[in-house]
């Protein structure tokens, strides 16, 4: 074995990547049942009831999915009803994505289930350990995003 190599359970970034598929099964295995989404569907719902109507690409951009799982995710709530296309006046190519009334209504209802896990899964931290992990979070996000606009 080489000098050099880490243990795979010592490299953060594989530790951030199954905590948060951890966290995102526990809050899933929830309305999956109950409502029928699958994380992407509900990743496009989350991102629609928090900001509204946004194109494809903005979605994309929100939810850090990959065109292909977001495209199906807004066929899937469209063909449910969820979610509606409407134009986009600033740009003939695309269209704007908005959830319908009825995905509205699911989204009131999935949030509270949300922020309930949200809140027993952070239980086991203080109020201080929290906003250092808010903060520590958004240290990563920025620099991992500097570091895209680098490679790219």
């Amino acid at each position: 074995m080489p000098a050099n190599s880490t243990r795979l359970a010592d490299f953060m970034p594989y530790r951030l990547s199954v905590t948060t598929n951890i966290v995102s099964d526990l809050i899933a295995g929830r309305y999956r049942s109950r409502f029928g989404l699958k994380i992407p569907e509900w990743r496009v719902m989350a991102v629609l009831g928090d900001a509204g109507a946004l194109t494809q690409r903005a979605l994309v951009g929100a939810t850090r999915m990959d065109k292909v799982a977001v495209n199906r995710a807004c066929k899937v709530l469209e063909e449910r009803g969820l979610a509606a296309r409407s134009p986009n006046a600033h740009d003939g190519r695309s269209h704007h994505l908005e959830l319908t009334p009825a995905g509205r209504d699911m989204f009131e209802q999935i949030m509270p289930m949300a922020l309930d896990m949200e809140t027993r899964l952070f239980a086991c931290l203080t109020a201080r350990e929290t906003d250092l992990l808010k903060a520590t979070l958004g240290k990563l996000d920025r620099q991992a995003t500097a570091m895209l606009g680098e490679t790219g």
